[in-house]
C-alpha cells in the first residue's frame, strides 16, 4: 500500500523529521534574536519605498511618488511593500518588523532548498542541503538584514524548484506546476530584472533534455515533445506578469519599462569608490577577476565549499550518464548552470563589484542543493563499503558543522561579516577585506553609548540636543540614539563621535566611551569629544567617504 499521509512519510524517513526539527529550531532562534540586528545602510530608503508603494495602491493608483524616489523604481519592491503592510499589524517598530520578515523569507528559502534536494537525492540529500545553507553565515546573516538580495535568492531557488518539478512531469506538467512556475517567475523578475538570467539556466537545461531525447527518440519526436512542454509552461506567463506587476508596479506602467530597467543596470550609475580587497584599496570598477570566486571560497564554510565543489563536478558527470533518468540529468544541468554561470560571467565580464558577494547570494542555494546531493552520494557509497566509514564521515561532517555554528554564535549578530578559517576568521580578514560594510555595528555601539552616559550621570544640554559626529550612515545613529541626539556627518561642534570599524573611518585620539567588538575586531566605536574638537571622522582622501543615503521620515519608526 502506498504511503501518502505526511505523518506516515515522516515515520518512513526519519531524516525528514530531523529536517522539520531543524527548521523549527532555526525559526525559534530567529524569533528570539531578530531584534538584535541593526539597521542596514540601505534600509531607510528601501522602507520608504515600501510605504510609497503601499500609498500607490491605497490611493487608487494616483500616488506615484514611489516612481520618482531615487532610482528605486528600477527595483521590484515586493519585500518592502509586504513589510509596510506587515508593519501596520505588528507590535514592533518598522525596522524590527523588517528583520522579522527577512527571517521568514530566509527560512522559506531553507524549505525550498530542502525540498529541491530531497526530490533529486532523497532524505539524506535534503537534510544535508538544509543544514549546509542554514549554517552558512552569508545566508543566515543576510536573511535578517538584506531586503534586496535574499528575497531575490529565495525567488530564484523557488523558480529552479518549479522547473525541476516541471522536468519531472515532462512533457506535460500539471496545471499546479505551471501555476507555481508562473508565480516563481513573476517573483524573480519582479524582484530584480536581472532575474532574466534564469532564462539562460533554463535554456541550458532544455538543450540537455532535447539532446537526450533526440538520441533516444529521434530529432522530430524530441522537438515535438519540447514544443508541447514549452507551450505548457507558457500558460504560466500571464500569471507571472500579474505577479511581477503587483510587486513591481512601475514595470507594467509601460511595456518598455522592464527593458529600461535592464538598460539602466547595464552600466554603473554612481561615482565609483574604493573598497578593501586583499589588503588594498581598489576602485570598485577595477576589482580583479578573482573577486567573486575568491570571496566565495573565503566566506563560505569549509564543508560547504568542499561539498559544493564536489556536488558541482559530480552533477556535471551525472548529467552525461545515460543510465540516469532524463529529468534528473536535466535538473542537475539546471542547478549547475544556476550556481556556476553567474560566477563565470562575473569572471569574464568584470562588472562593478562591491559589498563582498552580497549580489551573488542567489547562487548559494543551488550550491547548497548540489552539496546536499554530494553528501548523500558519499554517504551511500561509504555505507555500502563499510558502515563504520560512513559513520566516521558523518561524525567529521558534524564536527565541521559544529565549528561553524560556534562561529555564528560568537559573532552574533554580525554573522554576515564572517570569514571562514582559510582566512583566519574575521581577525584574519579585518585588514584585507570588507567586513561590516552595511554598518550593523552602529546599533550596538549607540545603545552602549546611552548606557555609558547614564552610568556617568551625564545630563544633556538644556537648550540643544547632544550632537554626534558619525563616520557612516548618520541616520541610523539618529534613530538608535533617539530624539535627544542630533546625528550628523559634520563634526563641527560635536559632543560625541561614533565611527565604524572599517578602513575609511578614522581611529580618533579621544576617550572611548563604548565599543562594539567581536573576537578582537572592532565593528564600531563611540568617543567623547566634549572640549576636544576634531576635523573629521573619516580618513582622507575625501573621495573615499561613502555617500550618505537619503531622507528617512516615515512610518511608525518615530
Amino acid at each position: 500500500m502506498r504511503v501518502s499521509l505526511p505523518i506516515a512519510r515522516l515515520r518512513a524517513a526519519p531524516l525528514d523529521l530531523a529536517s522539520l526539527a531543524a527548521l523549527i529550531a532555526i525559526s525559534a532562534i530567529a524569533l528570539f534574536t531578530f531584534k538584535d540586528y541593526g539597521i542596514a545602510w540601505d534600509d531607510y530608503g528601501q522602507a520608504r519605498y515600501g510605504e510609497m508603494l503601499l500609498a500607490y495602491y491605497t490611493s487608487g493608483f494616483t500616488d506615484r511618488s514611489a516612481f520618482a524616489f531615487y532610482n528605486l523604481r528600477y527595483y521590484g519592491g515586493g519585500f518592502d511593500l509586504v513589510a509596510a503592510i506587515f508593519d501596520k499589524v505588528t507590535p514592533f517598530d518598522l525596522f524590527e518588523t523588517r528583520r522579522l520578515l527577512g527571517a521568514i523569507v530566509g527560512i522559506a528559502g531553507l524549505v525550498v532548498v530542502w525540498r529541491t534536494a530531497r526530490r533529486l537525492g532523497g532524505p539524506v540529500a535534503g537534510f544535508a542541503a538544509l543544514v549546509l545553507l542554514a549554517v552558512t553565515p552569508l545566508w543566515y546573516g543576510h536573511m535578517f538584514i538584506n531586503s534586496k538580495d535574499t528575497p531575490f535568492a529565495v525567488a530564484m531557488i523557488f523558480l529552479l524548484y518549479t522547473l525541476v518539478r516541471a522536468f519531472e512531469e515532462y512533457p506535460r506538467p500539471r496545471f499546479k506546476i505551471i501555476a507555481l512556475f508562473g508565480l516563481a517567475l513573476g517573483l524573480v523578475v519582479g524582484t530584480r530584472i536581472i532575474g532574466a538570467i534564469a532564462l539562460a539556466f533554463a535554456c541550458i537545461a532544455v538543450l540537455v533534455l532535447l539532446a537526450i531525447e533526440a538520441r533516444a527518440l529521434g530529432p522530430k519526436p524530441a522537438a515535438l515533445r519540447m514544443a508541447t512542454f514549452s507551450v505548457s509552461l507558457a500558460l504560466g506567463l500571464p500569471l507571472a506578469y500579474v505577479v511581477m506587476g503587483l510587486i513591481w508596479p512601475w514595470a507594467v506602467l509601460s511595456p518598455l519599462n522592464p527593458l529600461l530597467a535592464l538598460e539602466y543596470y547595464s552600466h554603473f550609475w554612481e561615482k565609483p569608490w574604493k573598497e578593501l580587497y586583499e589588503g588594498a584599496r581598489i576602485l570598485i570598477p577595477d576589482m580583479p577577476r578573482s573577486y567573486v570566486p575568491q570571496l566565495c571560497f573565503l566566506k563560505l564554510p569549509e564543508i560547504f565549499v568542499a561539498l559544493a565543489v564536489t556536488g558541482t563536478a559530480g552533477a556535471m558527470v551525472a548529467s552525461a550518464r545515460r543510465g540516469l533518468e532524463p529529468w534528473r540529468r536535466t535538473s542537475l544541468a539546471l542547478l549547475v548552470s544556476a550556481a556556476a554561470l553567474p560566477i563565470s560571467v562575473a569572471v569574464i565580464t568584470r562588472p562593478v563589484l562591491y559589498n563582498g558577494i552580497r549580489h551573488f547570494v542567489f547562487v548559494i542555494p543551488p550550491f547548497a542543493v548540489l552539496g546536499g546531493l554530494a553528501a548523500a552520494f558519499l554517504y551511500e557509497r561509504l555505507r555500502d563499503y563499510a558502515r563504520p566509514a560512513a559513520l566516521a564521515a558523518v561524525g567529521a561532517a558534524a564536527a565541521l558543522i559544529a565549528i561553524t555554528v560556534v562561529d555564528l554564535v560568537r559573532i552574533h549578530p554580525y554573522q554576515y561579516a564572517l570569514f571562514n578559517h582559510f582566512t583566519g576568521g574575521i581577525r584574519g580578514a579585518q585588514n584585507r577585506y570588507m567586513l561590516d560594510y552595511w554598518g550593523l555595528g552602529l546599533k550596538e555601539v549607540s545603545e552602549s553609548l546611552m548606557v555609558r552616559l547614564e552610568e556617568m550621570w551625564v545630563e544633556p544640554h538644556r537648550n540643544r540636543k547632544w550632537k554626534v559626529a558619525v563616520c557612516g550612515p548618520s541616520h541610523i545613529v539618529g534613530f538608535e540614539l533617539g530624539p535627544a541626539f542630533e546625528a550628523t556627518n559634520d563634526p563641527k561642534g560635536a559632543d560625541f563621535a561614533i565611527t565604524l570599524g572599517t578602513y575609511y573611518c578614522a581611529k580618533l585620539d579621544r576617550p572611548i566611551l563604548a565599543v562594539a567588538e567581536r573576537e578582537g575586531v572592532v565593528f564600531a566605536r563611540a568617543y567623547d569629544l566634549r572640549g576636544r574638537p576634531i576635523a573629521s571622522t573619516y580618513i582622507p582622501p575625501d573621495d573615499e567617504k561613502p555617500a550618505e543615503p537619503g531622507p528617512a521620515t516615515f512610518g511608525k519608526v518615530f
